[in-house]
């Protein structure tokens, strides 16, 4: 049996430029286990979750690949927030453009 998560997982770790191996330093486990969960060998275990979350800057619900509701923000939302994140120097601009600030 193969497990989704892993294909996620790399999704998200490809999507930040990271090896499997800054990943795993990150949340402190191999590099081999964070190989084989994006085989689909195993998967992580549930109190690796909350890490792999924060470590890939993605919501529980994107990398488990649940749909929690109608207003659930789809890939490409959450792909425009990160970026949204990373650009500090653009941010002001943004809110502008979206009105959401006048300053």
């Amino acid at each position: 049996m193969k497990y989704e998560i892993g294909r996620r997982i790399r999704k998200y770790r490809e999507e930040l430029g990271i090896s499997q191996k800054q990943l795993a330093e990150k949340i402190g486990v191999s590099n081999g286990r964070v190989s084989n969960w994006e085989q689909g060998l195993n998967r992580p275990d549930a109190d690796m979750l909350a890490g792999l979350c924060e470590a890939l800057n993605v919501s529980p619900s994107l990398l488990l690949g649940l749909k929690l509701s109608e207003d659930e923000l789809d890939d490409m939302e959450w792909k425009i927030i990160r970026a949204y994140r990373k650009k500090r120097d653009l941010q002001k601009a943004v809110k502008i453009l979206l009105g959401i600030c006048t300053e």
